[in-house]
């Protein structure tokens, strides 16, 4: 147990790193928290300090998914469980640990437990543990994004997309030998990402959602003049 002890809170520290803050209050002066949607996400990023910073604060918080399922899980410093065949328990040590790096993004100690919505660092978990699904589920996401221009819409449609991919892969054409753990990962993943949206959803049933203006490269609040 000692090893998944340590996995999990390693691995919950690496998601409490507040890329979308410290980006913007070391290189910026700017409390990202305190302006435009007042989410610690990277979206908020681009909407407030522009691009070149959302695009450091996306890549952070990759990172840390990547990091936590990629790297933290392989260590050991005792026995693993037994019980389960090897690459089953190594799967849902891999998604316990991006679970933990997902828990400490959304509630960072670091940066007072507020955090952003998950959904770049839950995209490093998968991309660590399923590439081949995660581009599918990338796809879709840049086609909701550039058809309908709701960042939200996009997110929430690409968290449903994940289990939905990963359940015709495995039972309907049987492309890639997964483990059913990572199934009920993407369920649970879809069903949080919808809660940590629910305000999001409400202002787009009601029309009231802020849509991306132009994709060409954004300056946000600061480069307009408006911080």
């Amino acid at each position: 147990m000692g090893s998944i002890i340590l996995i999990l809170v390693l691995s919950y520290l690496a998601g409490s790193i507040p890329g979308s803050v410290w980006v913007g209050q070391l290189l910026y002066g700017v409390d990202v928290r305190k302006h435009g949607s007042l989410n610690a996400g990277a979206t908020n990023v681009f909407r407030v300090l522009g691009w070149k910073a959302g695009v450091l604060s996306t890549i952070i918080d990759v990172g840390k998914g990547l990091l936590a399922a990629g790297v933290i899980a392989s260590i050991r410093i005792d026995e693993l469980p037994s019980g389960f065949a090897f690459w089953q328990v190594e799967s849902v040590i891999r998604l316990l640990a991006g679970i933990a790096a997902i828990v400490g993004h959304m509630l960072p100690v670091w940066a007072g437990f507020r955090g952003g919505k998950g959904v770049n660092t839950a995209a490093g978990v998968l991309f660590a543990i399923t590439p081949k699904t995660m581009w599918i589920v990338i796809g879709v996401f840049t086609l909701v994004l550039f058809s309908s221009r709701y960042v939200s819409l996009a997110s929430i449609t690409a968290a449903l997309m994940f289990p939905a991919t990963v359940a015709i892969r495995m039972f309907v054409f049987d492309i890639e030998a997964l483990d059913r753990s990572l199934l009920l990962f993407g369920c649970i993943f879809a069903i949080a990402i919808l809660y940590a949206h629910r305000s999001n959803i409400q202002r787009l049933v009601s029309g009231k959602e802020n849509k991306v203006q132009n994709f060409r490269l954004a300056h946000g609040m600061r480069g307009r003049g408006e911080l």
